[in-house]
């Protein structure tokens, strides 16, 4: 019980540090727009960032509208409408919720400016498909199940959208969009944070056809024509600021340790590739610093992804730390975390999970076996029998992924 105290002490200092309102206020100070100003804000921090916003620039907001994930919402903000919506695939919602914005921001003027926030999850949140909504719905549970990884799935998403790989920015035009961004991809490429909706695409149709062929998208005839359309590659109207990304979270996760007397490294803030190899990984890594003599924490940030070969529930955060619990079965005063910062890894309620040494005990002692549980993707359901299941509820960030690797001496 001590180490998962460590862990959940952890969790909450992190995730406190990394909230974007300091990074969304410091964006705004001393900016002055001229003429209306329409708040957009998409993605799982969205509501976090609009409140931010809000108590900078007051009623010089004329309109506001936050689209974010289902149960984000904490609450009413005045003078904005507030949708919830699906993620990570696109529902009626999410259309809904984006033509609304589409509607608001029509016939909009050179002095005026929409405001732009933007984080995690936005590529499904704030979708208007250009393709019939069935069949971008299916492209996304093919993306999702592929292991194809985030810059590759928005690659392919861009192609088939009003709004993303800089369309929205040109529909707002002649208003300018000042753009602030709270990252959730490694190495933080602008054009590819919720699909880039105000951001020149970087992506080219070459790109795009080489993915739909390396992971065998099935594509209607509509789609394979619209994959050869190039995207916007220049925009005269946007400004751009990033405020946040996974490299505070893996600080933040590091001061934390430290205040409990873990000697913290952060071996890397770009940790991608499938989350059963990074969990291996940080096994191996468990093992051969067995020997150390003082408390050590290795902290991973960056985001890895799960190939679906299995019909359970779970989330690459989730399925990290079940891989991981095989290596260090047996380990004294070691454990390993993973999680989301946005507190939802993949369609559960969960953040993420936590495993240690007597962990793959305690599965067997139920009958579960983590071998056939990882091949059905089915990591919540065995991390919940054995009290390994990380639940924070919504955080109102959204930085990408943390892993931590705890030896306690």
């Amino acid at each position: 019980m001590p180490m998962r105290e460590d862990c959940d002490s952890i969790v909450r200092r992190a995730i406190a540090a990394v909230q974007p309102d300091a990074a969304v206020q410091r964006a705004l100070a001393g900016r002055v727009f001229p003429g209306r100003v329409i708040l957009i804000a998409i993605g799982k921090a969205a509501w976090s960032m609009a409140s931010a916003a809000r108590k900078v620039l007051g009623d010089s907001i004329r309109e506001g509208m936050v689209i974010t994930k289902y149960g984000h919402v904490m609450g009413d903000l005045p003078g904005m409408t507030l949708f919830e919506a699906g993620h990570p695939v696109p529902d009626a919602n999410s259309f809904r919720a984006t033509e609304a914005v589409l509607a608001a921001t029509e016939h909009l003027t050179e002095t005026d400016t929409v405001l732009l926030l933007i984080s995690g999850g936005g590529s499904a949140l704030f979708e208007a498909p250009l393709i019939p909504q069935a069949d971008s719905a299916r492209l996304t549970e093919q993306l999702l199940a592929s292991g194809a990884g985030i810059v590759e799935m928005n690659t392919i998403r861009k192609r088939f959208s009003k709004v993303k790989g800089g369309r929205f920015a040109m529909h707002c035009l002649p208003a300018r969009v000042y753009s602030i961004i709270l990252s959730d991809i490694i190495g933080d490429p602008l054009d590819m944070i919720a699909s880039g909706p105000a951001y020149p695409d970087s992506s080219t149709v070459e790109n795009a056809v080489h993915i739909a062929e390396k992971y065998r998208l099935t594509l209607t005839a509509e789609m394979q024509a619209m994959l050869h359309v190039e995207t916007p590659k220049t925009l005269t109207n946007v400004e751009t600021v990033i405020t946040g990304s996974v490299r505070e979270l893996c600080h933040a996760a590091a001061e934390a340790a430290r205040a409990l007397g873990y000697a913290p490294q952060i071996l890397t803030d770009s940790l991608d590739g499938e989350a059963r190899e990074a969990g291996g990984f940080l096994a191996a890594m468990a093992r051969y610093h067995q020997s150390v003599t003082q408390s050590t924490a290795l902290i991973v940030g960056g985001e890895t992804v799960v190939r679906l070969t299995g019909k359970g529930l779970g989330g690459r955060n989730q399925e990290l730390a079940l891989a991981a619990a095989q290596g260090i079965s047996g380990l004294e005063g070691t454990a390993i975390f993973s999680l989301g910062s946005d507190g939802t890894d993949g369609p559960t309620d969960a953040a993420g999970g936590y495993v240690d040494g007597q962990t793959l005990a305690a599965l067997a002692a139920k009958g579960i076996d983590p071998y056939a549980v990882l091949q059905e993707n089915d990591a919540y359901h065995a991390l919940a029998a054995c009290g390994g299941l990380i639940m924070t509820g919504p955080t109102g960030t959204n930085v990408n992924d943390v892993s931590v690797l705890l030896i306690r001496r």
